[in-house]
């Protein structure tokens, strides 16, 4: 069975077990909730909320906690590898290790985003170690705390009256005090067998370039990568711009900046049918519509591997296979870091036997039994001495991956450089047309409308690149307003808070003359040349009942039916208790998005979440 479908109990007096919800929410609205059933205590996200009576909570977010001798060491863990390190977590715990002073030692999961890890890490983690999917992470962790002591040490000068200046300020520690790698996965493209001999698999070397000319040729040929805040996303980009440049080893922001490879990356970006939070979320959806979803889509080896043994690939449907760039590619290294906490005011230190229990987990990561382990999960070793071509490996007796691959290897770059690509990224990236349909009705008065001009700004701030254009449709008994799509300057994105600010809860609830609006308005743009090419979305936010629209649900179908040329997709939001649950997902269903459910914790999150698509 799969590690994503896995259920077992842990062992009675753990806090915290693998936070389901925010699964849920990472799995946002291309596939629905990740089938991670694994453990038997539901938490809310560890950013958000708590379920547990014994994490105090301050202004709705909690607050660190523990005792100073504990030995509970808790983990935030990417979402990719958080089923896997939740199992040995558990293993290890069956030993029963202790403390010198017989503090029995635990290992605790939290399910998280690698970039809500570098944000959380900077303030008061309730966590004290991370596991993203790649040191990157750590690095932008460590560049990101450094600039922070820079400006607090800078004030303090100022309020004391010191001359010193600021280059001969003191950074102070670290906030990374040690870390390990106990596994590594190439980042592949994961394609069907058949869609992969298409592009000429296995007799033929395939790069970036191929699948771009493949899809430019095939509009029926979809694939896609993910947004640059999830590893695979990020070293995917990192590898195009590599090959844009010409080089395997050595990039610099000269190199990665220079117009050729602008051009290159975005003629590559163009084709990509869509962005999002990552591989898992990916796979999900293609276990329910295979094929008809996608043909190919970059992710870490693992998943191939995980697909084809535990996955509905094992039941006799069509295999995947992986395809190692030409160009060469990078690899996620699955680091574990220990924090340096207690620095800050009111912070919590890390204890002596939470570094110890750090200290054994690390060791037991990289033991026979849990290194065995996590190559059974398709991930390769740290231990080298393991063979991978063995024969009760994954990797034998197969040719959907190779061992011997990839044949190239890229040089990871500096950080600094890794920030110009992200940054470069938004602006040859395939631009977006998107429009935010929110309901403002009587029944979103008090802290639904609070929260909502929250979220509608945490969106609008993640719309970055000088393509993507934004528009937003106000309902209540009818339109209240229409603002057409426009691309984001600094003056029109101004322009557009301050219409969020304003936005006031009252009126009846017409929400599909409000969706009909704007397919209308996007199928009617569709030819002008600001949205050629553009992924042309919808998120649609509404906590009622339809109850004043003129338009039924029959006239959004057939709108869409009558213009195919304009492929939409959209998000709907069901916020609190009293949505129209069918409804939400029928008009999801007609621009092949997803329906979710929504309350005031989690929305501003589930918005930003959303964003990555785009």
């Amino acid at each position: 069975m799969s590690s994503r479908k896995k259920s077992r109990k842990r062992k009675k007096g753990e806090r915290t077990i693998l936070s389901v919800l925010m699964v849920a929410v990472v799995g946002l609205f291309l596939c629905g909730s990740l089938a991670i059933n694994i453990g038997s205590r539901i938490v809310g996200s560890i950013l958000n909320d708590s379920a547990d009576t014994d994490v105090d909570v301050i202004n709705d977010r909690p607050v660190q906690d523990w005792a100073e001798d504990s030995a509970e060491l808790t983990i935030a863990a990417s979402p990719v590898m958080a089923p896997v390190l939740l199992e040995l977590a558990a293993r290890f715990d069956d030993q029963a290790p202790s403390t010198p002073d017989g503090q029995q030692m635990s290992v605790q999961i939290f399910v998280m985003s690698p970039e809500k890890m570098v944000k959380d890490a900077l303030e008061k983690p309730l966590f004290q170690a991370l596991s993203p999917d790649s040191s990157l992470w750590l690095d932008q962790l460590e560049q990101a705390w450094i600039a922070e002591q820079s400006v607090r040490d800078s004030v303090q000068n100022e309020e004391e009256g010191s001359e010193e200046s600021t280059s001969q300020i003191s950074i102070g520690q670290s906030r990374v005090s040690t870390q390990m790698r106990y596994a590594v996965s190439p980042i592949v493209i994961a394609a069907w067998e058949s869609a992969a001999q298409e592009l000429g698999w296995p007799d033929s070397t395939i790069g970036w370039k191929d699948i771009q000319q493949l899809a430019a040729a095939n509009p029926d040929f979809k694939w896609n990568h993910a947004s640059t805040n999830t590893a695979s996303g990020l070293l995917a980009t990192l590898a195009e711009f590599y090959a844009g440049a010409g080089l395997t080893r050595g990039l610099t922001e000269e190199a990665a900046t220079r117009q050729e490879t602008l051009d290159y990356v975005r003629e590559v970006e163009s084709t990509v049918r869509f962005y999002g939070e990552g591989e898992e979320v990916v796979v999900e959806r293609l276990e329910s519509e295979g094929r008809a979803f996608l043909d190919a889509f970059v992710a870490q080896e693992r998943v191939v591997i995980d697909w084809n043994n535990d996955g509905p690939g094992g039941d006799g449907a069509e295999r995947l296979v992986a395809i190692y760039p030409a160009e060469g590619t990078l690899w996620t290294d699955h680091p574990l870091a220990l924090l340096e906490l207690g620095s800050q005011a009111d912070e919590l230190a890390v204890t002596e036997n939470q570094r110890l229990t750090y200290a054994a987990f690390s060791d037991y990561l990289l033991q026979p039994e849990a290194q065995n382990f996590l190559l059974q999960r398709g991930y390769r070793p740290a231990d080298l001495s393991i063979a991978l071509d063995a024969d009760d490996s994954p990797f034998a007796n197969t040719n959907a991956v190779d061992w011997r691959e990839p044949q190239t290897t890229l040089q990871m770059p500096s950080p600094s450089v890794a920030e110009v690509v992200r940054n470069s990224w938004y602006y040859t990236k395939r631009p977006t047309n998107v429009y935010l349909v929110v309901d403002t009705s009587g029944s979103m008065e008090g802290a639904k409308i609070n929260r909502t001009r929250e979220a509608l700004t945490a969106f609008v701030e993640q719309i970055r690149g000088d393509r993507d254009r934004l528009g937003i449709i106000e309902f209540g008994s009818g339109l209240k307003s229409f603002t057409p799509l426009r691309t984001m300057t600094d003056e029109n994105r101004l322009d557009v808070q301050r219409q969020i600010d304003q936005m006031e809860a009252e009126g009846g609830t017409a929400l599909l003359d409000a969706v009909y609006a704007s397919v209308v308005d996007l199928q009617a743009q569709a030819a002008s040349p600001e949205a050629a090419d553009a992924i042309n979305a919808i998120v649609v936010m509404t906590d009622g009942q339809e109850n004043e629209s003129e338009h039924w649900i029959r006239d959004l179908y057939d709108l869409n039916l009558g213009n195919q040329s304009t492929p939409l997709v959209i998000f709907t939001i069901g916020f609190g208790d009293d949505a129209d649950d069918e409804l939400l997902r029928e008009i999801a269903g007609i621009g092949n998005g997803q329906f979710r459910r929504a309350n005031e914790t989690d929305i501003e999150e589930l918005y930003r979440i959303i964003s990555t698509y785009f």
